[in-house]
């Protein structure tokens, strides 16, 4: 008899963390499909996954993570506080912000 493996078993067992990574493996990196049991059930064997397992570079500890940038904060550029208007109205704000350098050249 084979012993079956569901998401919840391989995350216990510390082999994945969620399901975003494991569909990046299943897709890019080997790992087994499994098995549908049912439309929202599915498993694998513990063979298939010791056959992946073993199959890996000794070294290898998974792809690296994602690193995001984190987005530049609203009105980043600008050297104060950004206004409601300027908000609702971006072309606004580059153009005070072009008529304010445009003073401090001037002066």
């Amino acid at each position: 008899m084979f012993k079956l493996y569901r998401f919840r078993d391989l995350k216990e067992a510390g082999i994945v963390k969620n399901w975003v990574t494991l569909k990046r493996w299943i897709e890019k990196h080997g790992f087994p499909p499994g098995r549908l049991l049912g439309p929202n059930t599915r498993v694998w064997t513990e063979a298939e996954i010791e056959a992946w397992f073993l199959s890996r570079p000794e070294g290898w500890e998974g792809p690296p993570p994602e690193i995001a940038k984190p987005a530049a904060p609203v009105g980043a550029g600008s050297d104060g506080p950004v206004s409601k208007e300027d908000r609702l109205h971006p072309s606004t704000a580059s153009e005070s912000e072009s008529q304010a350098s445009e003073k401090s050249e001037a002066a």
